[in-house]
């Protein structure tokens, strides 16, 4: 800009400069293998059922935050995410997602019938709340502070964020077979392309298995 408003002669950053590339890896987040992932909601009280939506489905904190029971469609076996609710300096605000994030995230039948029992008659009440009605405070892993951090001591798990919850449900769905364009949808991202940027270990080691499932399929044949 200051280029072309004749601020400056040439403006190197322009070209010639390429980047640093950030690897993809998972050195800093973590992945919970499903008996972990009960384990902890066993241990998280009365926001077990919270710890299993985000661990098997994948949503943000701020979208289970704005789930609310008219969301939670049971026939279809699909939560509607169309609303979030953020921490705004000491308020929580309701907000709509970006476009491509509004979505409909699949939910196992298993944890469906867990979430119908727990719903509230009102429609427009949120599914998950503090035991005072207030909308999900933000939780932190540092010790001795607020359920989450407690759960995972009781749990036997090292420190980590509610966030890795949402990592945990992509590696339990790659696990179980699910591609790129199904992980997409599920997550709410704008393109395949940045889930495979921000997963691209989780598909590296998914390909590792690769082999052994073709020669499952062909070792007879040759």
């Amino acid at each position: 800009m200051a280029q072309r408003d004749r601020l400056i002669a040439h403006a190197d950053c322009v070209e010639h400069i390429q980047l640093p590339h950030k690897p993809a890896g998972k050195e800093d987040r973590h992945y919970l293998t499903p008996e972990q992932l009960v384990a902890l909601a066993g241990e998280s009280g009365s926001h077990g059922l919270l710890v299993l939506v985000l661990g098997l489905c994948g949503l943000r904190w701020g979208e289970a935050s704005g789930l609310r029971a008219r969301d939670v469609d049971v026939d279809k076996g699909v939560l509607h995410v169309r609303r979030t609710i953020t921490k705004v300096g000491v308020d929580y605000v309701e907000g709509v997602p970006k476009s491509w994030e509004r979505r409909d995230v699949p939910v196992p039948a298993s944890l469906m019938r867990r979430l119908q029992a727990a719903l509230p008659h009102d429609p427009d009440a949120l599914v998950f709340c503090e035991a005072d009605g207030h909308a999900l405070r933000q939780q932190s892993a540092t010790p001795a502070w607020g359920w989450w951090s407690r759960a995972l001591e009781r749990a036997g798990l090292e420190r980590m964020t509610c966030h890795d919850l949402r990592h945990t449900a992509v590696s339990i769905a790659v696990s179980s077979g699910a591609n790129v364009k199904a992980l997409q949808r599920m997550l709410g991202h704008k393109s395949a392309a940045m889930t495979l940027d921000v997963y691209a270990d989780l598909f590296d080691e998914d390909l590792l298995g690769v082999s052994t499932r073709v020669d499952e399929r062909v070792q007879s044949l040759l």
